[in-house]
């Protein structure tokens, strides 16, 4: 057995035993890690408190047969101001719920990993804007190689008369494309949602209260269709 240190963001856990703990992190050069804590449910824990969701911590771990212990824990960032804020942690639920459910284990993951790290400063250090979660759900696509098509025909590639949009299909459709089960979305959408995809989380554009709305709706039921799984903290966003 080894002893090896690494780096993740607390994505959920859970008990084990009578006094332990699984953690679950994502690692940007180990993806998914499931880790044990032991004795951290006791009231003399040493480290229990660093191992939150959300937190960024760097970690020792001793490497077991089916679980890692973590021996040594620090924090790297806690994200403390979101916590203060239900908007922000239910925001945050829906970054790591994502995280959680795309990232594999012993997968590199620094593009998921980055992502999410950037997600959570935003939310640390501001209000979140209307349309974060949409732009967070679209570059999650981006990553995992299913980012919907908006400038162009998903099917065949053209450019114009993309009046319908299908979440099988990948995207946006012409008319000579349109598929069974393909949405007509409200004029200007598909081009809003192109804003917010190509947009930083700090520089996203002036958001429209109906778009926002919609935009997120849409991206939402693509994400699940494609996750296969119902996305249940952003119901409660949505909620």
């Amino acid at each position: 057995m080894a002893i090896r240190n690494d780096q993740g963001i607390v994505l959920r856990g859970y008990p084990f035993g009578e006094s332990h703990r699984i953690v679950v992190l994502v690692s940007p050069n180990h993806g998914k890690l499931r880790t044990v804590a032991r004795g951290v449910r006791k009231t003399k824990s040493r480290f229990g408190g660093r191992l939150e969701p959300f937190t960024h911590v760097d970690v020792v771990l001793y490497e077991g047969k089916n679980l890692d212990t973590i021996t040594q824990v620090s924090t790297i960032n806690a994200f403390g101001e979101l916590r203060n804020h239900l908007d922000r942690i239910l925001a945050a639920s829906t970054m790591v719920e994502v995280v959680d459910a795309v990232v594999q284990e012993e997968e590199p993951s620094m593009r998921m990993f980055l992502l999410l790290q950037r997600g959570l400063t935003v939310l640390d250090h501001q209000e979140p804007h209307p349309d974060l979660l949409t732009s967070f759900l679209l570059k999650a696509a981006d990553i995992i190689g299913v980012a919907p098509s908006f400038d162009s025909c998903a099917s065949c590639g053209r450019s114009d008369r993309l009046r319908r949009f299908s979440f099988a299909a990948g995207g946006s459709l012409c008319e000579s494309c349109r598929t069974q089960g393909a949405y007509v979305l409200r004029d200007g959408l598909v081009s809003y949602l192109a804003s917010v995809a190509a947009a930083d989380f700090t520089t996203l554009p002036d958001s429209d209260p109906g778009m926002s709305s919609d935009a997120l709706g849409v991206t939402r039921r693509f994400m699940e269709y494609h996750l296969e799984r119902q996305l249940k903290s952003l119901a409660m966003v949505d909620g």
